[in-house]
C-alpha cells in the first residue's frame, strides 16, 4: 500500500438503474445544474477488464466542474453480469443507447452528449458515433485502436475455437490482499503511480467471504469472440459520425503488443481518415493507460477539444 494515499479532490456518488434487463452501476461527479447545451453531460465509458472509477484521475484534473457520468459496462464493476457464454459489440451499443436515454432524461430539450471512450470503450463509442450521430457533440476515443482485419476463410476456425473454450471454465485468479491487487496493476503498467494503484484496487476488486480480493469482472469476458471483425463495417459506421473526434493515445502504446505485427499504429492512424473531421495527440510518457499516466496532461487536452 502506498504510504501516501492517493487523495481524491471531488468525490463521486453511485447510482444503480435498470439498462436492458440487467442493474446497472453508474458513478456520477458534479452537479446537474452544471449543464447547458455547450456543455451537455460528459458520459465516459471504460475498458476491457476496468470499471467506471478508473476515470476518477481525469476528473480531479479537470480545471472546470464539469457533470460527469461512468458507468460500469455489463460484467464489469458494479454492473450485474448478463447469463451469456460471450459478450457482443451489439449488447454494449444497446447498453449505450439506453444509457444516453437516462442520462439525458432529465433534462428536457437536451438531445446531445459529450462521449469518451477507452481501449474498447473507444471502438464501442466510434460505433455508436456513426450509428446515433444526433446524440453526440463532440466525441473522444483514448486507444480504442481497434482491431486487425479478417477475412471470411478465418471463420472455421474461430467457430470452432470458441466451441472448444465453452466446454472449459474460465476463471481470474483471486488476490490475497487489496495490496496485491495494486501490485499486479502496478505490474501490469509500470507507469501508474503507488498511490493511485492503491486507489484503484479497492474499486478493481472486492473481498468475499473467504477474505480473498476477486477482480470485478466476469471471466466470460476472456473468452474469444466467434464473430470475426469486420473492419468495412466498423469504418462504414465511422463514415456516418458527424460530431469532432479527438484521438488520444500513449507514445509507448501500438496495437503491435496485442496482435503479433498482424495490426499496426500507421494502419490504425490510415482508418481514422475516414472520419471526416479529427484531431490527433499523444501524450508522453504513457502506455495504454494514459488516463491513469497523464491525467492532468489528459484532462487538458480534454478540456480544450471539449470548448471546441
Amino acid at each position: 500500500m502506498s504510504d501516501n494515499p492517493y487523495v481524491v479532490r471531488r468525490e463521486s456518488r453511485s447510482e444503480f438503474t435498470p439498462v436492458r434487463g440487467l442493474n446497472y452501476h453508474l458513478r456520477f461527479w458534479g452537479d446537474p445544474a452544471l449543464v447547458t447545451a455547450e456543455r451537455p453531460p460528459l458520459v465516459m465509458m471504460h475498458g476491457w477488464m476496468d470499471v467506471g472509477a478508473s476515470f476518477q484521475f481525469v476528473v480531479d484534473a479537470l480545471a472546470d466542474e464539469r457533470y460527469v457520468i461512468a458507468p460500469d459496462w455489463r460484467g464489469f464493476g458494479l454492473t450485474e453480469t448478463p447469463q451469456e457464454d460471450s459478450y457482443w459489440f451489439a449488447d454494449y451499443l444497446g447498453d449505450l443507447d439506453a444509457l444516453v436515454d437516462h442520462v439525458l432524461k432529465p433534462f428536457a430539450g437536451l438531445t446531445q452528449i459529450d462521449l469518451v471512450g477507452h481501449s474498447m470503450g473507444g471502438n464501442v463509442v466510434m460505433l455508436y458515433g456513426g450509428v446515433r450521430p444526433d446524440r453526440i457533440r463532440r466525441l473522444v476515443n483514448l486507444e480504442g485502436f481497434g482491431m486487425p482485419a479478417t477475412v471470411p476463410s478465418l471463420a472455421p476456425k474461430r467457430y470452432a475455437m470458441w466451441l472448444d473454450e465453452l466446454k472449459e471454465a474460465v476463471e481470474i485468479r483471486p488476490y490475497k490482499s487489496v495490496d496485491a491487487v495494486a501490485a499486479r496493476l502496478r505490474k501490469t503498467n509500470p507507469l501508474l503511480p503507488a498511490d493511485r494503484a492503491a486507489w484503484l484496487a479497492g474499486h478493481w476488486a472486492r473481498q468475499d467471504a473467504q477474505g480473498l480480493w476477486q477482480i470485478l469482472g466476469d471471466p466470460a469476458h476472456k473468452r474469444s469472440n466467434p464473430l470475426l471483425y469486420q473492419k468495412d463495417e466498423v469504418l462504414a459506421c465511422w463514415k456516418q459520425i458527424t460530431a469532432p473526434v479527438l484521438w488520444v493515445e500513449g507514445d509507448r502504446s501500438t496495437p503491435d503488443q496485442w496482435w503479433g505485427g498482424r495490426y499496426s499504429k500507421a494502419e490504425f492512424h490510415e482508418r481514422l481518415k475516414t472520419v471526416a473531421r479529427h484531431e490527433t495527440h499523444t501524450l508522453s510518457p504513457a502506455g495504454h493507460m494514459l488516463h491513469h499516466d497523464q491525467p492532468e496532461a489528459l484532462a487538458r487536452r480534454l478540456e480544450a477539444f471539449l470548448r471546441g
